[in-house]
């Protein structure tokens, strides 16, 4: 039966499905989209550097969403959150967008997931983003924790790091060398299995 008192907060891009911006940028030929929350901290930064590049190469919302249909789940994913969802509540909490993350979410049977929103112009020109909250990763565990739960988190960059460090237990997850060396004392797993076992330990 599942734990009610614990939820484990999981980002999405690079933990559950592959990097949008990465295959983005595979489809549309322009390196430079490659860049993500693991090479870039400031989130806003990296946003608006994105949606310069879209606009000097009048690409929109339609294009990324063409790309984003063709993705699937990582390999294991949805087994993965299935079985986490049979022993404690889930949220997935990404700095992604709604237009971005609902075709993702129905691949992983509705999961329920916090995220952001893209202003879009009638020409399907992205024209500018709204944050749910600022820190939102921090700000939701902290919010989770202040109405009596206690939170698990895991993520693979820069901005999952408060929330890992905020919670209960926190794990990195398939993250890159530079994080995992800078942040020696957070357990790092490669693997579902690994990460659930150490998910499970801790409820």
């Amino acid at each position: 039966m599942a734990n009610t008192m614990y939820i484990t907060c999981l980002d999405l891009e690079g933990v559950l499905v592959p990097e949008i911006w990465i295959a983005f940028s595979k489809a549309s030929g322009i390196p430079e989209l490659k860049r993500t929350t693991r090479d870039e901290p400031d989130y806003n930064k990296l946003m608006n550097w994105r949606l310069e590049i879209l606009k000097e190469h009048h690409l929109g919302l339609k294009e990324i969403q063409e790309t984003i249909a063709s993705i699937d789940p990582l390999p294991g994913a949805k087994d993965f959150l299935d079985e986490l969802r049979s022993i404690c509540q889930v949220i997935i909490i990404s700095d992604t967008f709604t237009q971005f993350a609902t075709p993702l979410m129905k691949k992983l049977d509705w999961p329920t997931i916090f995220c952001n929103t893209l202003t879009v112009a009638e020409n399907g020109e992205i024209t500018g983003f709204s944050m749910r909250t600022k820190d939102s990763k921090l700000s939701t565990v902290k919010a989770l924790q202040s109405i009596g739960y206690e939170t698990i988190a895991a993520g693979d960059s820069y901005n999952d790091l408060a929330m890992i460090k905020a919670s209960k237990a926190g794990f990195l997850f398939k993250s890159t060398d530079k994080i995992k060396a800078d942040n020696p004392t957070i357990p790092a797993y490669e693997t579902f299995d690994e990460l659930l076992k150490a998910i499970k330990e801790h409820i």
